[in-house]
């Protein structure tokens, strides 16, 4: 039987080119999205075109019981899961930290953060050798704000994928022995539509004025990172920190 991954947050933007990049690799796909079923529905067909089994998942990973009924979707749908891609997250507010509404610093740890772990802890209850799995690989996204920390804008987002950083690092050592590795992509500034949707489309060309490479990341840039992360080809990769960042 082929392999199965769970990418969350794949209806566009990272989540979208990792999940056609896992059906290139023959993985079958279950695509979580929040709200744009739409699209959800293309990036499953654009996998199916490919070759391979695909689903697709309505389910917020902000909630427990979404998550939870995400992973039994896969189960009864394409079967347990081998790896799981940690993509959804959101940016929330640009502000300076002293003028952030409470609610969206809470609904950006709630997803980036709390939204990681729940995820995490269901794949771990099915990949576990432990508890009989075959053993797997989750990969996490974080962002190169982790390190600069994003001051005037998004230090809670920052603060988010900090957090993601070291879940990563505790979690490759907790469950290692189990059969699991545990890595993480720290992304650099990606062409994708969250800039402009959270108020703030001009970004991605300032970054990119900055950047050693002159240019800010494709989302192809991001998933060919996760893959090669979840590939045999990395197999003695665990708790790694990768950054594909243009040089930031």
């Amino acid at each position: 039987m082929s392999k199965v991954a769970i990418v969350t947050g794949a209806s566009r933007g990272i989540g979208r080119a990792t999940a056609l990049k896992a059906a290139e690799q023959g993985y079958a796909v279950c695509i979580n999205y929040v709200s744009d079923s739409e699209a959800a529905l293309a990036t499953s067909k654009e996998c199916e075109a490919i070759g391979v089994r695909a689903t697709t998942f309505r389910g917020d990973v902000a909630k427990p019981e979404d998550v939870s009924a995400l992973f039994r979707h896969c189960d009864e749908t394409l079967g347990p899961v081998d790896l799981l891609v940690n993509n959804a997250g959101v940016i929330g507010q640009a502000s300076r930290l002293e003028d952030l509404d409470l609610q969206a610093l809470k609904s950006t740890f709630d997803v980036n953060v709390l939204g990681a772990i729940a995820c995490s802890q269901e794949a771990i209850r099915r990949m576990s050798t432990d508890h009989g799995g075959r053993g797997g690989v989750i990969v996490n996204i974080s962002s190169i704000a982790a390190v600069l920390g994003s001051p005037g804008e998004y230090v809670h987002y920052a603060a988010s994928k900090a957090a993601i950083e070291t879940l990563t690092i505790g979690l490759a050592k907790e469950v290692g022995p189990q059969g699991i590795r545990v890595n993480c992509v720290r992304a650099g500034t990606t062409d994708t539509e969250i800039h402009a949707r959270t108020g703030n489309p001009d970004r991605p060309a300032m970054v990119a004025k900055a950047a050693p490479l002159r240019r800010i990341a494709t989302p192809d840039d991001i998933a060919e990172a996760v893959i090669w992360l979840a590939s045999d080809r990395a197999g003695f990769a665990s708790g790694a920190i990768l950054g594909i960042t243009g040089g930031l």
